[in-house]
């Protein structure tokens, strides 16, 4: 009987098949960058402060806006005015205020006033969602997160179960719809559902497009592949920050994200395949055969009738879901430990990235170059995890992109450069993590349930993406209290990481293998 290995061998391991399909599994990782960072640009906060008009009624005499805002808003310990606070107005007329001034202070008893550029609008300006109703701008990032969440879920099952082409196709389409209808959302609360079926969309894409050409490769490809496919992530940051520069109304910056998706879907209609380690574990051997013969064709190779009457295809269709993998105990533990790592990449990345405008610089600038350190860092993730392996390649970066988040509390906030540098550096580990963890992730279960193990740790991140802007919350307490958080959660994953095995140059298994004694194989354990 014939493996795929062996399939792979004869019509080409890595050819011009296999890298059209990578370059076109690339491309929808720029729209995930768009989804998943694109509020930080749609809900911009503009500066704003309480309506304190009252104090004209005082005198005839004209104020400034500068003048009227020393005299009835206070400011806090580093000499900006408060948003949400005012002095509470009283009788006296505007010479006596000038000269005694004022004392008690109180809510925006008439309103908020902001101070937005022409042709600029947020979500935050036109839905008003100012001081006590600021915390839907962050309940509205938990819950896109909550949507990844529950997708990566569905998404893993249905991709084990109707294929990966099905899920990704049809998950682009539906990120298209909604996020083309969140540019006409009429209020807050039916952009922030249309935001979570975004969600629920965008993680079919994660889960399942890079694996689809991962698993067209021979396994020593597959963190390549993998990788490479991500690194447009990072493109996808950068092409972000420029159209948000470029575009200042949120809803025709929307509009721009999401429109090309109608353009891309067709042509991944036309290029993507299915996976034929897929079909092959199915019992679908005429369209794997189908499949494979399509690739030869492309890469220009010949493949024997016979090698391909001997495929070992399975004759039952092994339709494996998340429960399998705890019923299995080395998959069971995998599952454990992996989903603490990516809870605790999941907190730091967010952590850093939905945090930028709070570093001192230019957002656009500072999101920018975000963009620009996670090309190095991924492409530089690839050359460790060969030169060192996974797991310890994995751990060191867990560790020292939680220093970071740890460094930048102790540095001064009137030091903006400085901060911006090491979140710059948190950033790059945390970007080269998730490139790890994808691969590691991949290589850790066998094909027949690859994606709902993905799926299950792509719940684990997801729960940390929901944590995060709420964790942002903890800074009403104490301003150290979030990056402290965002700090110290990776750094004890890293003792985690060390206990899985590692799957260097290690073939990928079609199917878990049980002992015949007791327990499992641990496939793939060194």
């Amino acid at each position: 009987m014939s493996t795929f290995a062996d399939i792979l061998k004869e019509i080409g391991e890595f050819g011009l098949f296999q890298k059209r399909l990578v370059a076109a599994v690339s491309v929808p990782n720029i729209f995930i960058a768009f989804d998943v960072i694109s509020q930080v640009f749609t809900a911009l906060d503009f500066p704003n402060y309480c309506n304190t008009d009252w104090i004209l009624q005082r005198s005839d005499a004209n104020l400034t806006r500068e003048r009227q805002k020393e005299l009835t808003i206070p400011v806090r310990p580093d000499g900006s005015f408060q948003s949400c606070l005012m002095y509470t107005p009283v009788d006296s007329d505007l010479e006596t205020i000038e000269l005694y001034g004022l004392n008690s202070t109180t809510g925006c008893v008439n309103g908020s006033e902001l101070e937005v550029p022409i042709g600029a609008s947020s979500i935050i300006s036109e839905f008003n969602l100012l001081c006590d109703r600021r915390t839907l701008t962050e309940l509205s990032q938990s819950i896109y997160m909550t949507g990844l969440l529950i997708g990566a879920v569905v998404s893993g099952f249905m991709a084990d179960r109707f294929g990966r082409r099905f899920v990704v196709l049809l998950a682009i389409l539906l990120l298209f719809l909604f996020g083309v209808s969140a540019a006409f959302s009429p209020n807050v609360y039916v952009y922030i559902a249309l935001n979570f079926m975004c969600g629920v969309s965008m993680a079919g894409i994660v889960t399942n497009i890079s694996v689809i050409g991962g698993e067209w490769c021979e396994s020593s490809k597959f963190a390549f592949c993998t990788i490479i496919s991500q690194s447009f992530y990072a493109i996808g940051l950068m092409l972000l920050s420029g159209l948000a520069y470029l575009i200042r109304d949120w809803r025709v910056l929307q509009l721009a994200l999401y429109s090309p998706l109608v353009l891309v879907l067709p042509v991944l209609y036309w290029i993507l395949p299915e996976s034929a380690r897929w079909l092959i574990t199915q019992g679908r051997k005429e369209e794997a055969v189908k499949e494979v013969c399509r690739a030869a064709k492309v890469n220009g190779r010949d493949v024997s009738p016979d090698l391909l009457d001997k495929m070992n295809v399975d004759v039952t269709p092994n339709r494996g879901g998340a429960l399998d993998i705890f019923r299995i105990s080395y998959l069971r533990k995998r599952t454990l430990i992996m989903g603490y790592v990516w809870f605790g990449i999941s907190i730091m990345y967010y952590g850093l990235s939905l945090n930028v405008g709070n570093f001192g610089l230019n957002i656009y600038l500072t999101q920018f170059i975000f963009g620009l350190v996670e090309v190095p860092a991924r492409l530089i993730s690839l050359a460790l995890i060969e030169r060192f392996g996974r797991r310890r390649s994995e751990a060191a970066l867990l560790m020292f992109g939680g220093a970071a988040c740890l460094a930048v509390i102790v540095v001064p906030k009137d030091l903006p450069v400085v901060v911006t540098v090491i979140s710059i550096l948190g950033k790059f580990a945390s970007a080269a993590s998730i490139s790890i963890v994808y691969v590691y992730t991949g290589e850790l279960y066998p094909t027949t349930l690859r994606q709902s193990g993905i799926g299950l740790n792509s719940m684990c991140a997801r729960l940390g993406g929901i944590l995060s802007p709420l964790i942002r919350l903890l800074g009403l307490y104490h301003e150290a209290m979030p990056m402290l958080v965002y700090g110290l959660v990776p750094a004890s994953a890293v003792g985690f990481c060390l206990l899985l095995p590692e799957t260097l140059n290690v073939e990928l298994q079609e199917h878990a293998q049980p002992r015949t004694d007791s327990g499992y194989i641990e496939v793939g354990q060194k």
